[in-house]
């Protein structure tokens, strides 16, 4: 592997970046396979364990912790028992939380899976279901956290948006990333200022790089266009999305094809998937992506650096199972 790679991943330590955007709780129950069920023809479990792991915008500040930042969040929890599990995870991590809003009036997003298998088994996912709060943040709330977001900027060395589409992410915060994109990095140096967003991708201007995966970008194109795009075609129509969106880079993931970054002034770059197909759980991986994509920028990688070492760790946290991390030395040892 490239030396520069290596030297890029070793100064991770240190580097201070702030995430804000969903926070989810990603429960697991784990049971034993026991017998068919006479009163319907389901399995019945055996109840082995539960864990309960941080996901959506907690999983991108884990990995980034994990990968050796310094982190703070940004976002809302219920003020419920799932709140307070995602708010111990965080604090237990090293993760500044003391950002992170309690309402009663909403309810923590939770997503359980239930796994099942022998003792000596793999477990396999049988079923998730998803707790997800409804109704919209209080006005007051997104002010607050738009607040929050400008004062915080000040002293970060990098700003990661983690949209999942819960309701974190709404008007007001991608107005308030706007302004400091525009302010701060204006996707030619400066700041840098990610953004992952499932559902509202061309709401954002100016930022340093998007990281889509190719599911969302077809949704976007392709309910532009109206037909089904060619991979030529979507990668015409991706890089001038990025040239009206003003950003630097686009890192497109397409998961067993790899990668393909898309930026200002360069042909785009195709990266093979990192340790070929053999994939065990792909849940929470583009946490991973952008969490290592954002770190290598704030350590003042260039985009293509920044890509490959999120390639690599992108490859090997779906060796995992279930929601996972990448350390900094799990990638200096590959590197």
């Amino acid at each position: 592997m490239d030396a520069d790679l290596r030297s890029r991943a070793q100064a991770f330590g240190g580097r201070r970046v702030l995430v804000l955007g969903d926070l989810i709780a990603d429960e697991y129950l784990l049971g034993t396979t026991h017998r068919v069920s006479r009163e319907a023809p389901v399995l019945i479990l055996r109840h082995r364990s539960r864990e309960v792991k941080l996901g959506g915008a907690g999983n991108a500040a884990n990995n980034v912790r994990a990968l050796g930042g310094e982190v703070s969040v940004l976002g809302l929890l219920g003020d419920d028992d799932a709140g307070r599990e995602v708010l111990d995870l965080l604090q237990e991590r090293g993760i500044d939380a003391s950002g992170v809003v309690r309402l009663p009036e909403i309810e923590t997003t939770v997503k359980m899976r239930i796994l099942a298998g022998q003792t000596n088994t793999t477990m396999q996912q049988v079923i998730r279901i998803d707790r997800e709060g409804e109704g919209g943040v209080p006005r007051e709330t997104a002010d607050r956290l738009a607040r929050a977001l400008r004062e915080r900027a000040e002293t970060a060395d990098a700003i990661l948006i983690s949209d999942y589409g819960l309701g974190a992410v709404g008007p007001v915060i991608i107005q308030a990333v706007n302004a400091l994109a525009e302010e701060k990095c204006a996707s030619n140096g400066g700041l840098p200022l990610l953004v992952d967003s499932r559902h509202g991708l061309i709401g954002f201007r100016g930022v340093t790089a998007v990281t889509p995966n190719e599911a969302e970008m077809r949704a976007v194109l392709e309910g532009r266009q109206g037909v089904a795009l060619s991979n030529d075609d979507l990668f015409r129509e991706t890089e001038a999305l990025r040239e009206r969106m003003g950003i630097q880079g686009l890192l497109l993931t397409r998961g067993k094809h790899g990668m393909v970054l898309f930026e200002a002034g360069r042909p785009p770059q195709s990266l093979d998937i990192f340790g070929g197909d053999d994939v065990t759980d792909v849940t929470g991986a583009g946490d991973t992506v952008i969490g290592a994509f954002c770190l290598s920028l704030a350590a003042e990688a260039g985009m293509r650096e920044a890509a490959r070492l999120a390639n690599i760790a992108g490859g090997l946290v779906v060796m995992k199972r279930g929601t996972a991390t990448v350390s900094q030395r799990e990638l200096l040892e590959v590197l």
